[in-house]
């Protein structure tokens, strides 16, 4: 397997970090932030698509103008199963959910309207069978 320094360099990392903000950024502004033409730009992120190093672009909803102006991270011990992911996958108010080592099994990201949102959550998780969950609310997001 390759190293990390084989597969992209410094300035394919400064792409990263550009894309990591704005995947829509348009080819010329890209080159022209890390010192190459727009071609030079496009190639080096469609190697990285190539090489698995980018593997999708993604959206990022802005919770809060749909309503959602609560956003918690639950700690829940459950008997995982495909069900139970596929079920997580359905909600519209998981940003992202991850099985993880230790206690507890999953993590999730939810956001709500408002505390009642996050109660009927935390109520709709329990007859998935979680138990055990601890509810930390999100005050403001970092990256």
């Amino acid at each position: 397997m390759a190293s990390e320094t084989e597969v992209i360099d410094k300035k394919d990392h400064q792409i990263l970090g550009i894309l990591k903000q704005d995947a829509r950024i348009p080819w010329q502004l890209l080159g022209d932030r890390v010192g190459l033409s727009a071609n030079a730009a496009a190639d080096r992120v469609r190697r990285m698509m190539r090489r698995g190093v980018i593997t999708r672009f993604t959206t990022v909803v802005d919770q809060r103008t749909l309503g959602r102006s609560l956003s918690a991270i639950v700690d829940a011990r459950v008997a995982t199963s495909a069900k139970f992911d596929e079920a997580l996958r359905r909600r519209s108010d998981v940003v992202w959910a991850a099985h993880v080592t230790g206690v507890p099994d999953v993590k999730i990201m939810v956001a709500c309207e408002g505390t009642e949102g996050l109660d009927e959550f935390l109520q709709w998780l329990a007859k998935q069978g979680a138990t055990d969950t601890r509810t930390d609310v999100v005050l403001r997001p970092i990256v």
